[in-house]
């Protein structure tokens, strides 16, 4: 998407802020929004406290503005993320916010288009599904296997579910901040 500086600090500012309001009930700022900020976009809002994960949820289609995706989306994961309680007022102070947004996803038929560090992974079969975003397998120094076995274990498979004819691989990349 190619936002600019003041386009990615004013999403912090309205992940902020929709978080404030939740958390403390004040009123909700109104802030200015480019033309980019509107348009259609997936995104993910990560929280962090002390630098350990608190709280991730994000929404992968390109259906909503993207200034929407992600007031909804940092309600989400400071309040609704369900491997973590609700963000209590007393953690507020120690939250680092990081936002991901992602491009439009594509499906794979050889796992050798995977590019750790710049794709990020959404893997689906049947009913059972689980992404990880790009900065993800950085993170903890994956390589492309590892990346695929977590990615399947996220979504409630074995291990080596990326082997099988019946799964569906996707890669997306994202402009995270």
């Amino acid at each position: 998407m190619n936002l600019s500086n003041e386009e990615k600090k004013k999403l912090k500012d309205l992940a902020r802020d929709a978080i404030e309001c939740a958390l403390f009930g004040k009123e909700q700022c109104e802030i200015e929004l480019s033309e980019k900020l509107k348009e259609k976009a997936g995104a993910f809002v990560t929280l962090k406290s002390k630098g350990e994960l608190r709280g991730c949820i994000g929404h992968i289609s390109a259906s909503m503005p993207l200034s929407d995706v992600i007031e909804k989306m940092a309600i989400e994961s400071a309040f609704h993320d369900p491997r973590f309680c609700a963000l209590r007022k007393d953690e507020w102070k120690d939250i680092d916010i990081e936002i991901s947004v992602i491009s439009p996803m594509r499906q794979i038929k050889d796992i050798e288009e995977i590019e750790v560090g710049v794709h990020g992974l959404y893997i689906v079969r049947g009913g059972y599904s689980g992404l990880l975003l790009p900065q993800v397998a950085t993170e903890y120094h994956w390589d492309r296997k590892t990346f695929l076995e977590y990615t399947c274990y996220k979504a409630g498979l074995s291990k080596d579910s990326w082997k099988s004819n019946d799964v569906k691989i996707y890669i997306f990349s994202a402009e995270v901040f």
